[in-house]
């Protein structure tokens, strides 16, 4: 039993060796078994599915109508719901911190450079240490920016700097002369500047963070993943580039990412080995004749 009957080039019956699970009694891998197992990644099947999601999150991001009435409309609606609630506090941060000006410069390049430069590393690491654990930590992140599209395209949202009727908050970035954000100055008909909901810039720095302070070992290394999403917050606030309730949005489109990831692979990234195994995946070793 479970034996299966080839034939060699000599014209006499072979007998291929069975599967592990043949020869334990037990089923063979199921298809969603395969797909879920974990795998060696590869480096030049990553970069491509990395730059295409990008393309494709750059086209959709950009590409959705920028609906000005509507945004300015949820804007409004967002601030008032946050001064009901006495949280409004978004204009006294932007007007304080932009009294600093070595401070506000500091946050806008912050701003327009960690998003991608910690994010693009966080990946690196994980990749090259953590291989194990790479292909679900990854699909967090996806699954994040991908639910994120559909906020941008159904929530169109002013970010604060851009609110009109005498709101007063500061575009630091056309004040200070700097380069902070692509939806200022020369570089603003690049980019749909009514995707201010959720905020990916909390998306992607909590999840930088989680992923650091999860399977990290030095002490220092974790606290600053802790930490690098909540000076996020305060840099995204002070430059008036998001509401604190984006940045709810963003922690919200993460924990989905996490739950799919989880379900997926049937644990959270940091539960899953550390190393992937040189050998196949017990259930996926080739049949030898």
């Amino acid at each position: 039993m479970g034996e299966t009957t080839v034939t060699t080039t000599e014209g006499r019956p072979a007998v291929s060796s069975p599967t592990v699970e043949e020869a334990e009694g037990r089923p063979a891998p199921t298809l969603m078994q395969r797909m879920r197992a974990v795998r060696r990644p590869r480096i030049w099947y990553e970069l491509a599915l990395i730059g295409v999601s990008y393309w494709l999150y750059s086209l959709v991001r950009n590409a959705v109508p920028e609906q000005k009435t509507e945004a300015m409309r949820n804007a409004d609606w967002i601030w008032r719901a946050e001064h009901a609630i006495g949280l409004g506090f978004e204009q006294t941060v932007n007007h304080a911190v932009n009294s600093v000006t070595w401070l506000i410069v500091g946050m806008n390049y912050y701003y327009a450079t960690l998003h991608f430069i910690v994010t693009i590393g966080v990946l690196v690491w994980v990749y090259r240490r953590h291989p194990g654990r790479y292909a679900a930590t990854r699909t967090v992140l996806f699954v994040t920016t991908g639910i994120a599209l559909l906020g941008f395209y159904f929530f169109p949202l002013a970010p604060p700097r851009l609110m009109e009727g005498g709101h007063d908050f500061i575009d630091t970035v056309l004040v200070h002369h700097t380069w902070g954000s692509m939806a200022s100055g020369d570089l603003k008909h690049m980019t749909n500047q009514y995707a201010a909901m959720p905020s990916m810039h909390i998306g992607w720095s909590t999840w930088c963070g989680l992923t650091i302070f999860a399977i990290a070992k030095a002490p220092w290394a974790r606290i600053l993943g802790l930490l690098y999403p909540v000076a996020t917050l305060v840099v995204i606030v002070a430059t008036a580039n998001h509401f604190w309730l984006d940045a709810v949005g963003g922690v919200l489109c993460l924990s989905v990412g996490f739950a799919v990831a989880a379900w997926w692979y049937g644990a959270l990234p940091h539960r899953l080995p550390r190393w992937v195994p040189d050998s196949p995946p017990r259930g996926l070793r080739p049949v030898r004749a």
